[in-house]
């Protein structure tokens, strides 16, 4: 067997690896998602363990398909979901706490509200 085709077998398996490792990341989000009691928990959930999932999806597809147009795409993609994802939640959070929506009962403590309090004074 030649050096090529051994390179491409190791990436094959860490491509594997990667995906499994990502697609188990993307299964605790959607675990979470239906698991955790509020909005701020579901949030917290599904942007940090599900962006850090679907990159790993993503840079699965880019170790397995190289740098072709498909593989610049996923890594594209990943990290636009890396970037965006967090964002995204932090602001549907921040607009769920300003229109009242409550935390729930086993909460004990609410910094931003907090925060928020000392900002109207």
């Amino acid at each position: 067997m030649s050096i090529v085709g051994i390179f491409s077998m190791i990436m094959n398996i860490l491509s594997d690896i990667v995906l499994l490792i990502g697609l188990v990341f993307v299964f605790l989000g959607m675990l979470g998602l239906m698991r955790m009691p509020d909005v701020y928990n579901r949030l917290h959930t599904t942007s940090k363990i599900g962006t850090v999932g679907a990159f790993g999806v993503m840079l699965s597809i880019l170790m397995r398909a190289g740098f072709t147009p498909i593989g610049i795409k996923a890594i594209t993609v990943g990290l636009f979901l890396l970037l965006t994802a967090p964002i995204a939640a932090h602001m549907i959070t921040r607009a769920a706490h300003r229109h009242g929506v409550g935390l729930c009962k086993e909460s004990v403590i609410d910094e931003y509200g907090k925060a928020c309090e000392r900002c109207k004074k």
